[in-house]
């Protein structure tokens, strides 16, 4: 069984999340390659000590070139500010190094654009963050769609909704300050990497975006807290979107609604070992959605536990990707969403933006 010496940059709230799964994902899916805590960076010489030691790595940085060009890091997980992400990929594809980067990858198109570009030219593996996709009951749904067991689908409302700055009187912070930290660049890639994941390519939309509470105690408000789209699948299916940071009461809104010709499809986040299905199709009397609990019989929860019912939680979503992640690299085939996934999202962010300036409905770039 061989090991693979990973190296994350950044031990906040992700990098917690990535080095506990890497720590776990051999036991759960007993993977062929067994990773080794290899090397943390942070942004002080203090905070990376700090975090070597809580989550068990080898060594600790508070440069990322060190732990990109360290031999015994073999490969790299980014879950820095995203500023630092394009930097950090580009040196590691230089490397011949495998990648994952936390969402949306790059602080702006152009920084997807060529981290791309970089992970094509390298033929290097490669993956995007997207976690709350891999929850068993959303695998479940686009199976579902994929059988066609709903039909043909001809209508898809999506949201990511949370309430952390629904409060007027909440400080402005890092995250009220430039685009990639507002609503459209944090909270709706993993909704869009949602819709893409079930329906496919977007091909139009029309959106608008919106800073609800311009000025909070400390400064000035300069990204959106809220936003909307109505949108046209490739496939023809029409859709709507919601993004919020101020929906008050909403603790993990990411919630999706499938309607097909045959039945249809309900699922909330909030209640993510639960998926809600309608089949047209049952007798009359008994016609109506049916709460499915989550159990063995769906993707990638016998792993976690033998008991229906049981549920899996959000830690367990990062132990999977660790699982794809790894399983990309020890066979050499890239795993959805790589790179060129993650540039699809933020094509889609970039209409959403140039509409909002427009007022008019914008193609998206393929």
């Amino acid at each position: 069984m061989a090991e693979i010496g990973i190296g994350i940059v950044g031990g906040g709230y992700m990098g917690k999340a990535h080095a506990v799964a890497m720590a776990a994902v051999g036991a759960v899916f007993d993977t062929d390659l067994r990773p080794r805590l290899e090397m943390v960076c942070a942004s002080s010489a203090e905070s990376a000590e700090k975090y070597r030691t809580a989550f068990g790595f080898a060594r600790a940085t508070h440069d990322w070139q060190v732990l990109v060009n360290d031999p015994a890091v073999e490969a790299i997980v980014i879950a820095s500010p995203q500023a630092t992400h394009r930097a950090i990929a580009e040196a590691a594809f230089a490397l011949g190094k495998p990648v994952m980067c936390e969402k949306p990858m790059g602080a702006t198109i152009e920084d997807a654009i060529a981290m791309t570009q970089a992970a094509q030219a390298a033929s290097v593996i490669n993956m995007v963050g997207y976690n709350y996709v891999r929850t068993p009951a959303t695998q479940y749904a686009r199976k579902l769609i994929a059988d066609g067991v709903i039909g043909d689908v001809t209508w898809f409302r999506g949201e990511h909704t949370e309430d952390f700055y629904a409060d007027p009187t909440a400080p402005a912070t890092w995250r009220t300050d430039g685009d990639a930290n507002g609503t459209v660049g944090d909270l709706s890639p993993h909704m869009i990497n949602c819709a893409l994941a079930l329906l496919g390519p977007i091909s139009s939309l029309v959106a608008a975006i919106e800073t609800v509470h311009t000025d909070r105690p400390g400064g000035t408000v300069t990204n959106d807290d809220q936003a909307q789209m109505m949108c046209r699948f490739a496939n023809g299916t029409l859709g709507q979107m919601h993004f919020s940071r101020v929906a008050t009461g909403r603790k993990m809104g990411y919630a999706y609604e499938v309607t097909g010709t045959k039945g249809a499809i309900r699922f909330d986040q909030e209640d993510q070992n639960a998926i809600h299905l309608y089949l047209s199709d049952a007798p009359e009397a008994q016609r109506g959605f049916t709460k499915i609990l989550t159990g063995p019989a769906h993707p990638d929860y016998l792993p976690f536990c033998q008991g229906p019912g049981h549920g899996t939680g959000y830690q367990d979503q990062i132990i999977i990707e660790a699982r794809d992640f790894l399983q990309a690299i020890a066979t050499k085939t890239d795993i959805w969403p790589t790179f060129a996934d993650g540039l699809s999202v933020y094509h889609v962010i970039d209409a959403m933006r140039k509409s909002a300036q427009s007022g008019q409905w914008q193609d998206v770039s393929s």
